[in-house]
């Protein structure tokens, strides 16, 4: 073996993947990118590359920076918590696969937080908006006491099958995100709001409550602000039926309205002295 040959350097073919991530230290601070190249690893998600650079925080021009702060939970797509703008699109990182998002070549991802919520830190949002909008229609159900209260009311099959999609909702804000009626300084509640008021209203127990969900719906923020653009449906990772849900609770609240149409007409008509 000559000299020549002992002293060539190795060719590394190893692939990568260069991901471009959003850095901001607060809602009101300056934001930037950073790049970081870390290994092809087949079949890993966005939420194992971001653990990756955590290890070792070093950009692609050679700068050792703090780790890139996220939310992140269960890593299987239920506790909702891990959903941010992946390319440009609304994604949960714990689902999304490396594989399925780059192409050919040396590939770019580009890691954004939600643009809808405040920024925390990072690729941090504070999505408080999303629990606000729950208070409001008061998506849970009451119970009276402690004590055993016996087996509920008996449930339709087509029911059970309706609330139950309804109920897979992980409230990761993917929905108000790709509204295009939903921004930072108003207060729509969005679709996920919407559909959990349908849920609990279907309820045979949460029955007792509906004319306060549907009351909860009206008002300014309320579902006359939907534009029925049908984005939310489309990037649910649930697949949630929200525009079916929009659609249905849209017809109660129009019920609620003419109801209190006609009620209010007619005690006018006692406070009149008129027939009721």
């Amino acid at each position: 073996m000559d000299n020549a040959t002992a002293q060539a350097p190795v060719s590394t073919t190893t692939k990568h993947v260069t991901f471009r991530i959003w850095r901001q230290d607060g809602p009101d601070k300056p934001g930037h990118f950073d790049e970081f190249r870390v290994p092809y690893n087949k079949g890993a998600n966005v939420i194992s590359c971001l653990m990756e650079i955590q290890r070792n925080p070093v950009t692609t021009d050679g700068r050792r920076v703090s780790p890139a702060i996220y939310d992140a939970a269960c890593l299987e797509e239920v506790c909702g918590s891990c959903a941010m703008n992946i390319n440009g699109r609304v994604r949960m990182a714990c689902s999304a696969l490396i594989d399925r998002i780059i192409g050919d070549g040396e590939p770019i991802i580009t890691l954004e937080p939600m643009k809808k919520f405040p920024v925390a830190r990072d690729l941090a949002v504070d999505r408080s908006r999303m629990f606000e909008a729950l208070k409001r229609v008061k998506a849970w159900i009451n119970i009276d006491g402690t004590h055993n209260l016996g087996p509920g009311p008996r449930q339709s099959q087509a029911d059970h099958t309706v609330m139950y999609k309804l109920s897979t909702c992980i409230t990761c804000g993917s929905c108000v995100e790709a509204c295009p009626q939903v921004t930072l300084d108003n207060d729509f509640i969005g679709a996920a709001a919407i559909s959990q008021a349908r849920l609990f209203n279907m309820n045979p127990a949460g029955k007792m409550n509906a004319e306060e969900r549907v009351r909860g719906l009206m008002g300014p923020g309320g579902i006359q602000d939907c534009g029925k653009a049908q984005n939310c449906v489309k990037v649910c990772p649930k697949e949630i039926p929200l525009t079916t849900s929009i659609a249905v609770m849209n017809r109660e609240v129009t019920k609620q309205v003419i109801k209190d149409i006609f009620f209010d007409l007619g005690d006018e008509k006692k406070a009149a002295g008129g027939p009721g």
